[in-house]
């Protein structure tokens, strides 16, 4: 049983965080083990309320999990603050484990989810990661990156660090993509499946990075866990329950059904 951990923030419903990426986990196969950084009072409509938690019991957690497990890969969330990431950092400067680090900026509701401060000092964990897994927004304010803008791809090939760049939706013959660019160095690997058009989008970024994650402890190449991930999201969100009064959570039980 390979074990995997999230360090990520709770969701109080439980459709995005640390909730979802254990419900991911659980898909694949695998164990899923947790590192809370923050509280939030949160469902499909927005964010409420967030309660930080110190870093010294982040990174206690951290020590906790990793003492008693032998991690096979993990998965970084929402961090929230300037001393999480440190604490994060420095915990894991320790070990050399797949990392896939989602770089949670804004919820799918638009509620900020990252101090603004705390956007430079995230490039510090880059050193770190297997992959990085931005959306269309969190890769602009990352990276500066505009799709088929040479100069903003430029800034990402020279980190020389895996950069997935998630759901660029492309309209090809009347048909709606949805479009994913890894860049890895100079090279660029696409990756896509049918757009769902679905309002349904609560946690997908979070289920999307820990299915990577997932895949890494497995054995799978980087390569082979995203089109396995991007497959299981697919059909989560083709299966979505439609509860909740804003964008409603996706069916990781569906989506689990259809892993290869």
């Amino acid at each position: 049983m390979k074990v995997v951990l999230t360090i990520a923030g709770s969701d109080s419903s439980a459709g995005a965080g640390v909730q979802a990426d254990l419900k991911t986990f659980e898909a694949f196969g695998v164990f899923g083990t947790s590192v809370i950084t923050v509280l939030t009072a949160q469902n499909t409509s927005g964010v409420s309320a967030i309660q930080s938690l110190s870093a010294e019991f982040v990174s206690a957690q951290i020590k906790a999990v990793i003492d008693d497990f032998d991690v096979a890969a993990i998965k970084i969330g929402m961090l929230y603050s300037t001393d999480i990431i440190k604490a994060v950092r420095n915990a894991l400067s320790e070990y050399t484990i797949p990392l896939v680090l989602d770089p949670v900026f804004i919820s799918k509701a638009s509620s900020p989810l990252l101090q603004e401060k705390a956007v430079e000092k995230m490039k510090e964990l880059f050193e770190y990661a297997t992959v990085i897994t931005p959306n269309l927004f969190e890769a602009k304010a990352l990276f500066g990156y505009q799709p088929d803008n040479a100069d903003s791809i430029e800034s990402i090939q020279k980190l020389n660090i895996p950069v997935l760049v998630k759901n660029e939706v492309v309209e090809l013959s009347e048909r709606k993509m949805s479009v994913d660019q890894l860049y890895v160095g100079h090279d660029k690997k696409t990756f896509e499946s049918e757009y769902v058009d679905t309002t349904n989008l609560h946690g997908t970024g979070c289920s999307y990075s820990s299915a990577i994650a997932a895949n890494l402890a497995l054995g799978k190449t980087l390569e082979e866990s995203i089109d396995s991930a991007k497959k299981f999201i697919t059909q989560a969100l083709i299966h979505a329950p439609d509860i909740g009064h804003g964008p409603g959570p996706i069916n990781h039980k569906k989506g689990g059904e259809n892993v290869t």
